[in-house]
């Protein structure tokens, strides 16, 4: 006789399936509101701002608090009405924005402007190491404030995002440049920049094979001219020949080759960039001097100390000058030549950024997730944690890894 099972048991045997009940869990949110501030640019020549008004309704929508100086926009023909229209809150006067938790600023603040800062907050901008001072990195830590450069930042990739945005627009438009200079309205050569039926094409030089150099090439060999690249670092070459999909003449920065190219060139862009602190080659005063009046040489890297020995730093106010009859074009912010362009390719670039460290809960917690980020930090709560900086002013440093996992 079959064993007489157990009531609930002889129920649970005879079902076909059972499943499991889900259970409604709390789910950990750490995304933290943001207050961001973007002051006015008070820096000579500089008219980027970090965001747009598209960006800014993207932050608010989000829940976000942008708070913005009156007339930041204007340089990059973004007017006020369309960032209050976005919901970013316009005030009348620095102190007001520097109340914010957050400051993307595109120059580094002023000294002046460093006064306003306060303990806990974070700056993003760039770090201009160059014209950078001790005193300067003094009153930023003072502050204990968290300050990130934004042209150390890198993504995933290990590429420096807003080196590379600005590089790309920097690089088309030394062309543009070029082929203004060359008009007889502005007494250059009178020549096309480029080539047309049964004339020969213009000449250009470009020193360097990086991004700036990528985009130059492209620009003139669009419009017809012939172009010669010099750099030391073959597999740079390589790169730029396989990017441009086109054969083209390279050489390495040999002194004789490029002085005879140098003399025949109708441009010549010096867009090398620094290696252990120091451009790795310098044009002779002879070299230019041999260049045939109304010739344009243009030095990208001026801001880093400049490719020419005949180089001066100029503005975008009086952005030439003459020397042995050649056009020397040393504006150090060519991006600031198109600041519309360059305002979107940097709120491309900043609002993912601002999502991120709201997703993270803060600064201090993107930071301790995220390494990209965290190359472009050079003050951490008040302590110099850039290794480069150091060397150059001999100041003690400390790793920014070590303090993050002290302090958190």
């Amino acid at each position: 006789m079959a064993e007489q099972l157990p009531s609930g048991f002889e129920s649970l045997a005879t079902s076909r399936a059972y499943f499991t009940q889900e259970s409604m869990l709390a789910v950990e949110t750490r995304k933290r509101k943001l207050f961001i501030g973007l002051p006015r640019e008070t820096s000579l020549q500089e008219n980027r701002i970090g965001l747009t008004p598209e960006a800014v309704q993207h932050l608010v929508t989000e829940g976000h608090e942008v708070v913005i100086e009156a007339g930041a926009g204007e340089p990059s023909k973004y007017a006020d009405h369309a960032y209050s229209e976005a919901g970013a809150q316009i005030v009348y006067s620095p102190e007001e924005v520097f109340k914010a938790d957050v400051l993307l600023k595109v120059a580094p603040p002023t000294l002046e402007e460093v006064e306003l800062l306060r303990a806990g907050q974070t700056l993003i901008s760039a770090l201009q190491m160059g014209s950078m001072t001790q005193e300067y990195i003094a009153a930023l830590s003072r502050k204990k404030i968290n300050a990130i450069g934004f042209e150390l930042m890198k993504d995933p990739s290990g590429a420096r995002p807003v080196v590379r945005a600005m590089s790309e627009i920097a690089g088309s438009t030394v062309m543009l440049i070029a082929a203004e200079y060359l008009a007889r309205s502005n007494e250059g050569k009178g020549i096309i920049l480029g080539g047309i039926t049964g004339v020969p094409p213009s000449q250009v030089v470009i020193l360097g094979a990086g991004t700036v150099a990528e985009y130059a090439a492209r620009a003139a060999t669009g419009l017809g001219a012939e172009v010669k690249v010099f750099d030391n670092h073959l597999y740079k070459l390589r790169r730029l020949k396989h990017n441009l999909g086109m054969q083209l003449y390279t050489s390495t920065l040999d002194t004789f080759a490029l002085s005879q190219q140098i003399r025949r060139a109708d441009v010549v862009i010096g867009a090398l960039s620094v290696e252990d602190g120091r451009i790795p080659f310098m044009v002779s005063e002879e070299m230019v001097a041999s260049m045939a009046p109304g010739s344009i040489v243009i030095d990208v890297s001026i801001d880093q100390g400049g490719c020419f020995e005949t180089s001066e730093m100029t503005s975008h106010s009086k952005p030439v000058f003459r020397k042995y009859d050649v056009v020397h074009y040393c504006v150090p912010n060519i991006a600031s030549r198109v600041p519309r362009t360059a305002t979107n390719a940097l709120s491309n670039i900043f609002t993912p950024i601002l999502q991120e460290i709201s997703q993270h809960g803060g600064i201090n917690e993107v930071l301790f997730t995220n390494e990209h980020f965290r190359s472009g930090v050079y003050i951490y709560r008040g302590s110099l944690t850039n290794s480069m900086i150091a060397k150059k002013f001999n100041l003690r440093y400390k790793e920014l890894g070590l303090l993050i996992a002290v302090r958190n």
